[in-house]
């Protein structure tokens, strides 16, 4: 819990879907007394209404995490973090922003797993939201016969998240940490290096 001498923490998560983001926000949430903002809980309820269909409901839900965001600062929570993939500039630039804005300290946590079959195996494992990937080869159900996702070569995508994530630059405070690992020994490898600085 934040004090006088502590700052107030925008935790931003990174990685390709199965990477462990969701799983590592949740281990960290009780320790920093953060709120979580789930993306892929936003989008698939925004895709449950059939208002929206899949694409227009990830733009909508990135507008709708940003604006829970900004409403959580002006709250005044402890710690926020944004649990989605963070694929284009603009998603890390406007949580960069709010940090700024709301005198934050901005972090950038990177799941990085680089075993697709890994990858493939924890989707597999897991019921998915409406927003979710069963698997590395196929879209969403709410993505299929429609949106970007048609005609996609999912292991090509899943190659480029794993290598060429979408990150800050000029920032200091970005960990990246091996996925692949037991998740609770990354959570406090996190937590020991956000409290070393």
């Amino acid at each position: 819990m934040p004090t006088p001498s502590t700052p107030k923490l925008l935790i931003q998560m990174s990685g390709a879907p199965g990477a462990g983001k969701s799983t590592i926000a949740a281990l960290l949430r009780p320790h920093l007394n953060a709120t979580i903002i789930d993306h892929d809980v936003l989008r698939s309820n925004l895709i449950s209404t059939a208002v929206f269909q899949f694409d227009q409901a990830a733009k909508q839900a990135y507008a709708l995490q940003w604006e829970l965001a900004r409403d959580f600062m002006k709250q005044g929570v402890d710690s926020i973090i944004i649990d989605s993939t963070c694929n284009y500039p603009e998603v890390v630039a406007q949580g960069l922003s709010l940090a700024v804005k709301y005198e934050y300290r901005y972090w950038y946590v990177e799941c990085n797993a680089r075993d697709i079959d890994l990858l493939d195996k924890r989707l597999r494992a897991r019921t998915p939201k409406a927003s979710q990937r069963p698997a590395v080869d196929c879209p969403p159900e709410s993505a299929q016969g429609n949106g970007a996702q048609v005609g996609e070569n999912a292991r090509e995508r899943f190659a480029q998240w794993m290598t060429k994530p979408c990150r800050p630059s000029n920032v200091d405070h970005i960990i990246t940490v091996d996925s692949t690992a037991d998740p609770k020994t990354l959570r406090d490898e996190i937590l020991a290096r956000m409290a070393a600085d």
